[in-house]
């Protein structure tokens, strides 16, 4: 069953006469609906063409959000074969909102780390809708300095509201861990790609996207801040989201042209929740260009002058 959101009434209006022509055509096999559906089909897809093309800041926060768009197990079924999961940080507990292995994407082996939202009230649950506590940074840190130690590429899959900002997180030093997780993303001397399929949120994001070559999904949102909680903060009320996500240049568009990402992952008209099995295929292929790209012969000392020369270089244009 197709979840629609707010802004794509009209695509639903339309598709929802197509499912009951369908219907009507299954219980009276005297109906002919052929040439109705089609053009009906025609106009849902023009409409869902000229609704994407268009899509606000706000829309396109509501995008990344949507409870169908495929998430980091997605990818992980599709994309990697050999998939070893390792668990736990080895000082507190087992943080099941990120995960993280290793594995062989097209029989490269590859470190692979990522927030996983799940897809159901249990799952979202078990996951802590992705917000991960410092046992899950710490545990990204292992992974990061295992595949150091081996000689692994990492790749990291985003997506995230931000870290858990509950008390037992803080008390356990949360922003310790976000800041340790950053710090190895840049120590490395492997090269890292981080692909934001969703949400980038905060320093809960950045944790593991630090990296040498940093990619967004046409319609993912990266931010300091949700806009939700920007609004709240700067105008007192939380209901101005909007306006927020326009002033914080949030989009994947604005991001590439600031310098702070360096690549878009095209999606599928209607976003990647309608056509997970392409997004994940052009996400396999930008990852294979990432590879190619760094099985250059650079040694530890250049792919980490890479790294910083890229974060010390965002917003110099600017100036």
């Amino acid at each position: 069953m197709q979840s629609y959101l707010d802004f794509e009434k009209p695509v639903a209006e339309l598709e929802g006469k197509i499912a009951e022509l369908k219907s009507l055509a299954q219980t009276d096999e005297a109906v002919s609906i052929g040439d109705e559906v089609v053009r009906l089909q025609q106009r849902a897809e023009e409409a869902l063409r000229d609704v994407y093309k268009r899509l606000s800041p706000w829309q396109k926060t509501q995008v990344a959000r949507h409870p169908q768009r495929p998430h980091f197990s997605n990818y992980i079924r599709a994309l990697v074969s050999e998939w070893t999961p390792l668990a736990g940080d080895r000082k507190f507990a087992e943080d099941p909102a990120i995960q993280a292995g290793f594995g062989r994407i097209d029989g490269v082996p590859v470190a692979i780390m990522g927030q996983e939202k799940g897809n159901d009230t249990e799952s979202r649950l078990k996951h802590n809708f992705g917000m991960a506590r410092p046992e899950g940074y710490r545990k990204a840190v292992r992974i990061m300095e295992m595949a150091d130690r081996f000689g692994l590429p990492v790749i990291s899959f985003v997506d995230t509201a931000g870290a858990y900002p509950g008390i037992g997180a803080e008390e356990r030093g949360q922003a310790e861990a976000i800041a340790r997780s950053t710090e190895k993303c840049l120590e490395i001397g492997v090269p890292n790609l981080a692909v934001i399929i969703g949400e980038g949120g905060s320093g809960g994001a950045i944790a593991i996207a630090t990296a040498n070559r940093v990619l967004m999904l046409e319609h993912a949102v990266y931010s300091v801040i949700s806009p939700e909680a920007g609004a709240s903060i700067l105008f007192r009320d939380a209901g101005r989201a909007q306006d927020m996500a326009a002033a914080q240049k949030i989009t994947a568009q604005d991001l590439l042209a600031l310098g702070v990402i360096d690549g878009i992952i095209e999606e599928p008209v209607g976003g990647a929740h309608r056509h997970p099995e392409k997004v994940i295929a052009d996400t396999r292929a930008a990852i294979k260009t990432f590879l190619a790209d760094f099985d250059d012969g650079r040694g530890p000392l250049e792919i980490r002058e890479h790294r910083r020369e890229k974060f010390l270089a965002i917003g110099s244009s600017l100036t």
